[in-house]
């Protein structure tokens, strides 16, 4: 019989190496107003997940969706959204 043995290096949880980079973080700063619109989104949809929604839930499901979709055309379009989600609407 054969024991399986694994090999296991030591692992740093705050190495230099496992840190972003500035190319990353700054992907991830153009992406911000796609990801706060996906979770104003999703914020909606969890709302009427335990109950019937009313109008008033499906008009900010659908005021949620038209900013998630004006988001990504945004980004995809190589502009920045003047506006982030939650503000008055």
């Amino acid at each position: 019989m054969d024991h399986i043995v694994t090999v296991q290096d030591a692992v740093t949880a705050f190495a230099d190496f496992m840190e972003p980079t500035n190319a990353e973080l700054d992907a991830i700063e153009r992406e911000m107003p796609v990801i706060l619109a996906d979770v104003e989104l999703l914020d909606a949809h969890i709302v009427t997940l335990d109950r019937t929604p009313t109008e008033l839930d499906n008009r900010r499901i659908r005021r949620a969706r038209r900013r998630a979709l004006a988001a990504r055309v945004a980004l995809l379009n190589g502009t920045t959204a003047a506006t982030l989600p939650g503000g008055a609407a």
